[in-house]
């Protein structure tokens, strides 16, 4: 059953891949073809076709790799001095499938009588800028559906009053000792908890008759009552124990208000003797739907951290690098490839990331949701990059193209005429190989020594 989980949720994430794709390129089609632009096909995926059906001038498919897509417009660059007339490149907004299209230089697309005023680059500057917007516009679309159902139908994880066991420790040792926090027990007598048959995930409702209100709680009913035997009810699935314990004496560290040790002026943790259980806590959680007026800086959140993300890819590859062949840990925050993500699907799928999800099935779903809306996210401003073969570089070529045409009008200069972005071809290719490169990595580092999340 867990494999099956697990599947179900590498499913999962590659549908909702798939029609994040599908939808950026829908983003590109419609304004294309409302501005009457020719577009000749529209694809998802990559390699080749599967099915495809044509519908008037378009043809309409699938391709055997869904990992990307593209629509191929006629005149997306302008003609060349020499190129034969009535012909023109073709091309496409395809990130990787417009590079082999320039590569093939002999390779020219009839232009029909009819379609002298179809091309994409006699369009007007912002025509052009809506077209190739209209990709990274429908991801973030549709990460802002997706936010926001998450947010008002399932909720975001809210603080509630009193305190969760987070873990037992197994036996009795110093808070000095090494075995602390190894768990070697050898010779070593059981904790309180572990005695009193305290579990983690026990809620704890109150200790000697006093509720429990705050993690904070805990210690402060715990420390002054060691060597007398006290009573502590818990809430286990959905039912109220009481379990008796003796917290014993023992030398523990000194913490302030919020929980963080107190240090001397060495430097080292403060140490007392005081009352042990044997366990550590955590604030219990519920998620709690939130209303359409929290939906924007939530997204206002998702994006600005995407963003910081996205700026310290080039930085963080080293670690991956590090991690993938020298053996160290991957950092949590490290980027991921696609391999990275559905692991992490098929992992909360199955219930192995519960500690982060929530545990329950719907818990799971919505962190699934969460993951596609954070990707469109991604998908938007990866996008709007303004470097060729992205979508931002078209848009950038467009802005240039506006700029030098108001510079010539205030000046009383001719007319500059279309700006050729295909000029920027070796830099496409050049960011091309990059990303091939970082993403070969990336999967390589996924399923070598992949993201551990949840602890």
């Amino acid at each position: 059953m867990t494999t099956i989980a697990f599947v179900l949720g590498v499913l999962f994430m590659a549908l909702g891949l798939a029609l994040s794709i599908a939808l950026h390129e829908v983003g590109h089609l419609v304004p294309a073809k409302r501005f009457g632009v020719k577009v000749t096909q529209y694809m998802v995926g990559f390699g080749p076709t599967v099915w495809s059906r044509r519908r008037g001038e378009t043809e309409y498919g699938l391709k055997a790799v869904p990992l990307g897509g593209y629509i191929r417009m006629i005149g997306m660059f302008p003609p060349r001095p020499g190129d034969p007339k009535g012909t023109l490149r073709a091309s496409s907004t395809g990130r990787f499938s417009q590079l082999v299209d320039e590569a093939r230089t002999a390779s020219l697309e009839e232009v029909g009588p009819d379609d002298h005023d179809r091309v994409f680059y006699r369009l007007p500057v912002w025509k052009k800028v809506v077209v190739m917007l209209g990709g990274p516009t429908m991801n973030l679309l549709i990460g802002v559906v997706l936010l926001t159902l998450l947010l008002t139908a399932h909720g975001v994880p809210t603080a509630q009053p009193g305190a969760v066991v987070a873990s037992v420790s197994r036996c009795v040792v110093p808070a000095t000792d090494a075995a602390a926090t190894t768990g070697q027990c050898a010779g070593k007598p059981p904790t309180p908890a572990v005695a009193a048959g305290i579990l983690p995930g026990d809620r704890l409702v109150s200790i000697g008759g006093t509720p429990v209100r705050d993690i904070r709680d805990v210690g402060a009913l715990v420390r002054p009552a060691a060597g007398r035997p006290v009573d502590i009810v818990v809430e286990r699935d959905g039912r109220r124990l009481t379990l008796r314990a003796t917290p014993i004496r023992n030398l523990l560290a000194v913490t302030d208000d919020a929980g963080n040790p107190v240090l001397d002026a060495d430097g080292k943790p403060r140490t007392t003797e005081a009352g042990f259980l044997g366990v550590t806590t955590r604030q219990p959680s519920a998620y709690v739907p939130q209303s359409l007026s929290a939906v924007p800086p939530y997204l206002w959140a998702g994006v600005s951290n995407t963003a910081l993300a996205l700026v310290h890819v080039p930085e963080r590859m080293a670690g991956v690098w590090k991690a993938a062949f020298g053996g160290g840990e991957r950092a949590a925050d490290s980027p991921m490839s696609v391999v990275g993500v559905g692991r992490v699907a098929g992992e909360v799928s199955a219930g192995r990331l519960d500690a982060l999800t929530g545990g329950s099935l719907a818990d799971r779903f919505w962190f699934l949701v969460s993951l596609v809306a954070s990707l469109n996210l991604m998908l938007f401003l990866f996008n709007l990059i303004p470097l060729l073969p992205l979508d931002g570089g078209h848009v950038a070529g467009a802005l240039w193209e506006g700029t030098k045409r108001q510079w010539a009008t205030l000046r009383g200069a001719p007319d500059p005429g279309f700006v050729d972005v295909a000029k920027a071809l070796p830099v496409a290719y050049t960011v091309a190989f990059v990303l091939i490169g970082m993403s070969a990595l990336l999967i390589y580092a996924d399923l070598v020594n992949p993201i551990k999340l949840g602890g």
